[in-house]
């Protein structure tokens, strides 16, 4: 079969490599339908996740049919279709029963990153039972995608750790994939206002389609800065949502807290940050991190399948398999090819 490889920092290829199998009992084989690129495989490329062996088959994310099941698996069968989840749950182990699946024990994440991912024709899926989805009718193919990875993360990591609240004002910096996620899951929680903090003019142009109530350019971080309290009547921000995963932006979000105000870091980090502590202490604000487990994945089903929210309009590029490396260079230059999520289509 065909697949993206990791060759090392900076380095991918599209190669044939073995298909793969059913290994244990509770393992599946799924034919992909759909997938698409995360900016964390951008931070694997870009040498920020060391633990990517090269030779690495990438993507995380992604729909299919089940082409083959272990006789441990009961609640999918072949020929079903499903939904991948970004994370493998054991269901069984001591963080599984807490359901941070995030750190099951024999799991995680650990597709396109401990073992080999969807960005391939075929995937094995470890713990299928618990790492499968059945897509609900009604629920079109692309929104079904944005379930794998990007809407539970925003969700969990952005909205749920920064306890959005009716009445809140909500900044997000980084209106890519993840932060539009992070805007169209925060609405559920009624806040009075949402900021939407980018460089990009067009990907903060589109956020106010998604419900940003207010936009800024962060070129100049301290006029952003300024326009945060200004538009708070000075006091800041009562949820910051990271969602880009870089120093100045972790900086920006932790200079713009109200007192009481919380921190929720969604961004994957490959450097460290400057915190600055000394300003925070006597602020009783609360700082968060976290990896999603996809524990909203049920209810976030059901939420798609009432309509309240279309994830699927924050797909912007279509391209088939074949030109996956193509894919990736528009994925690559979002701002310049006005890309935010893109479909890689396998049929």
């Amino acid at each position: 079969m065909k697949a993206l490889i990791y060759a090392g920092p900076g380095k991918k290829e599209l190669r044939e490599v073995e298909k793969p199998r059913v290994i244990k009992d509770g393992d599946a084989v799924v034919r992909l339908l759909k997938s698409t690129i995360c900016g964390t495989d951008l931070h694997i490329l870009g040498g920020d996740v060391p633990a990517v062996k090269e030779g690495t088959v990438l993507g995380h994310e992604g729909i299919g049919i089940v082409e083959e099941v272990g006789v441990g698996v009961s609640n999918f069968k072949v020929g079903d279709k499903v939904i991948i989840s970004c994370v493998t749950s054991c269901g069984k182990c001591h963080y599984c029963k807490q359901s941070l699946y995030a750190h099951c024990e024999d799991g995680g994440w650990i597709l396109g990153h401990l073992i080999d991912g969807t960005q391939a024709e075929y995937v094995h899926i470890p713990h299928a039972d618990n790492s499968l989805y059945h897509i609900p009718q009604g629920i079109s193919d692309e929104a079904a995608v944005m379930i794998s990875d990007i809407l539970p993360t925003g969700f969990e990591i952005g909205v749920l750790n920064g306890q959005v609240s009716p009445g809140d004002v909500v900044v997000i910096v980084g209106a890519g994939p993840i932060g539009m996620s992070a805007l169209l899951t925060s609405q559920f929680y009624s806040p009075s206002k949402i900021i939407m903090i980018d460089l990009d003019d067009n990907r903060l142009e589109e956020s106010k389609k998604f419900g940003a109530t207010h936009t800024i350019n962060s070129r100049d971080a301290q006029s952003a800065i300024n326009q945060i309290f200004e538009l708070t009547d000075g006091r800041g921000a009562d949820v910051a949502i990271e969602a880009v995963g870089f120093p100045a932006t972790f900086d920006l979000c932790q200079r713009i807290l109200s007192p009481g105000g919380r921190l929720a870091n969604v961004g994957v980090h490959g450097k460290p940050v400057d915190l600055q502590l000394q300003d925070l202490w006597i602020r009783n604000v609360t700082i968060t991190t976290g990896l999603v487990s996809t524990n909203t994945t049920p209810m976030l089903l059901k939420t798609l399948e009432t309509g309240k929210i279309n994830p699927e309009a924050l797909v912007t590029h279509r391209y088939k398999f074949e030109n996956m490396i193509e894919a990736y260079e528009t994925f690559s230059n979002a701002a310049k090819e006005n890309a935010l999520k893109i479909i890689i289509d396998f049929e």
